[in-house]
């Protein structure tokens, strides 16, 4: 008997997670949300940061994170200042509205989660996201990593 890979199966999870989202956003006032907000989103989410850290969180190219934020700020769920130390440089924060999206993601995850609950049981979803987290520390000197494109 052979077994669906892992990878596979995984990958297959995060897509019905993504698009689950992408199909409830948009009746909570938030339309045109691209999957790749969600990168900036998490990234901007402990306060502004410096495009030079937002490229490094990312792992991305300057020009694409560059085009992100511009198309974030357009749709209205990011700012750009003058770095406060240094007039040179700039900073990213979420706006208001950005704020208002991560919540809604956050939410829409819980309610994602609960569907999963309602299929296989609240103690088997607990155990899938205690043993993935534990596996990623492991990989990654205890600490979970940045999300990333």
């Amino acid at each position: 008997m052979s077994h669906t890979p892992l990878a596979r199966l995984l990958t297959l999870s995060f897509r019905l997670l993504i698009d689950g989202l992408h199909e409830r956003l948009p009746e909570r006032g938030f339309p045109g949300v691209r999957p790749a907000f969600g990168f900036v989103l998490l990234a901007l989410a402990g306060g502004p940061v410096t495009m030079k850290d937002l490229v490094a969180t990312l792992g991305i190219t300057k020009q694409a994170v560059s085009q992100l934020v511009v198309d974030m700020v357009a749709a209205g769920y990011a700012v750009r200042d003058v770095h406060p130390a240094d007039a040179r440089s700039r900073t990213v924060a979420l706006s208001d509205r950005g704020r208002e999206l991560l919540v809604a993601v956050e939410e829409i995850y819980a309610e994602l989660e609960a569907g999963w609950a309602a299929q296989i049981g609240a103690d088997r979803v607990a155990a899938i996201r205690t043993d993935l987290e534990g596996v990623l520390r492991a990989a990654h000197g205890g600490v979970l990593p940045a999300l990333r494109p």
